[in-house]
Order: C-alpha cells, then structure tokens, then sequence
C-alpha cells in the first residue's frame, strides 16, 4: 500500500473532540498526528461529516479538518 501522506505522521495517544454537521460533537482518540494531518479513532466513523473542527484536548489546539478516508473505527484527515 502507497503511503500518499506530505509530512511524517508521529505516533500519539491523545483525546479530541470532533465538533461539527449533524453530530454535534464526538469524542475521539487521536492515534497519529503531523503538521498537515492525522489519524482518529472514533466509534461512529460514518456519522463524521466531511468537513469539521476538531478539538486536540491536551495542547488545546483547534484545527479545520476534511476527511480523506475512512475505515473501520478510523478516520484519515488533512488539516486545513
């Protein structure tokens, strides 16, 4: 499998807060992260919308994010 990603993605465990659409707000597990994107662990990937906020709890940070995959319990995103 090709990995399509522009920056090195760091392995974390970090909570956040998917905040957006019809979900209103959800928690996830952060799971990997770099400076122009990350991976998120969800219970209901396919409730995310495509376009949101999300909320990393720990550094307090607020980024714009666009799902570019979905599988299993795991969302890719790409920062904004």
């Amino acid at each position: 499998m090709a990995d399509h990603r522009q920056d090195p993605r760091v392995r974390t465990l970090k909570s956040g807060t998917i905040s957006g659409g019809v979900v209103g707000s959800m928690e996830c597990v952060i799971r990997n992260v770099s400076k122009s994107g990350a991976c998120l662990e969800t219970k209901s990937p396919g409730a995310i919308p495509d376009d949101f906020k999300l909320i990393i709890k720990p550094d307090n940070v607020f980024r714009t994010c666009k799902v570019v995959w979905r599988a299993a319990n795991r969302v890719g995103v790409r920062f904004a």
